[in-house]
């Protein structure tokens, strides 16, 4: 029997209510915090992905004992505003998946989700799901503009497996945030991708399952391919905690060219006069509907960081 005193790490698959489902190696158990961690909060609290020392103890159980220091972390404002609320860390790249129709494509949304992968300087690409549907074809042509500015898009049918070896391509040997809104086909395109997958989604232990619908309540899962896959319910919403090390306009790839040959130093790209945004803009180098969606971000931006 190992005893109390052997350190042990693991990688967090789930955390719920307090019970935290970990992968050490070959095997995965459940686990409680000791001590202090218990009483760390926000950005110190344990999240899926999180790398973690634990001990085993006399009697099987595992405990985690220390937190090991993060690649990245990747998190949303709660729904109060007050609080940075966790999605997942130590992630590696950010696949936005939107489907074709049924429900339609919000571009707003996807540019949210490529900001968050540009602010913490992690790849991201997009998926575009149900190109089996009626209508598809004639709404992947508006996905042009992500392909000319650098992202790789892939399209893709759960129930037709259409595009399923490019994404298990993509997937392979990395962590990966697999993020959308509800009804894009996140969880069928998974499943398509590794058969029993969902089968073992299911298989929650009757404490996880207790708690599942007080947070984000993301999932890490093991691929046979090498690498993992963040689920996350539908977010269908998307508030910025913070941009981390890079500014807004640094997050829009389209607008790189143009920074630094402002007029202004501190110039914000909306009503300055000289800004070479503007003038990109007004000549059609940067899309009206991803230049609306700095606009909206940034207004919003503005109006969290006054209020709180």
């Amino acid at each position: 029997m190992m005893g109390q005193s052997e350190t042990l790490r693991g990688r967090v698959l789930r955390t719920v209510g307090g019970v935290y489902e970990v992968e050490i190696g070959d095997e995965v158990t459940e686990c409680s915090l000791r001590g202090r961690l218990k009483q760390e909060k926000g950005i110190g609290r344990v999240a899926v992905g999180d790398g973690v020392e634990l001990e085993r103890m006399d009697d099987g159980g595992c405990v985690i004992t220390a937190l090991l220091p993060r690649s990245s972390r990747l998190s949303r404002r709660s729904a109060d505003g007050r609080r940075e609320q966790l999605i997942a860390t130590n992630v590696d790249q950010l696949g936005a998946v939107l489907s074709l129709t049924r429900p339609e494509p919000v571009f707003s949304l996807l540019d949210r989700f490529l900001v968050l992968a540009e602010a913490n300087d992690i790849s991201a690409f997009v998926v575009c799901n149900k190109v089996d549907l009626p209508g598809a074809n004639a709404v992947s042509e508006l996905f042009v503009v992500y392909r000319e500015i650098g992202y790789d898009v892939l399209y893709t049918s759960a129930k037709r497996g259409q595009g399923i070896e490019e994404l298990r391509e993509h997937l392979a040997g990395r962590i990966t945030l697999f993020v959308g809104s509800s009804g894009v086909g996140k969880s069928s395109l998974l499943n398509a991708l590794q058969p029993g997958l969902g089968l073992r989604v299911g298989e929650i232990s009757v404490a996880l399952e207790r708690g599942r619908h007080t947070t984000v309540a993301a999932a890490l899962h093991p691929l046979d391919v090498g690498g993992y896959v963040v689920d996350t319910p539908g977010l269908g919403k998307m508030r910025f905690w913070e941009m981390g090390e890079r500014d807004l306009a640094h997050c829009f790839r389209e607008f790189e060219p143009y920074l630094g040959d402002c007029k202004f130093d501190d110039c914000s790209h909306v009503h300055e006069p000289g800004c070479r945004i503007l003038e990109a803009l007004e000549h059609e180098e940067i899309h009206p509907l991803r230049y609306e969606s700095y606009r909206k971000i940034l207004d919003e931006s503005g109006e969290e960081s006054s209020r709180w």
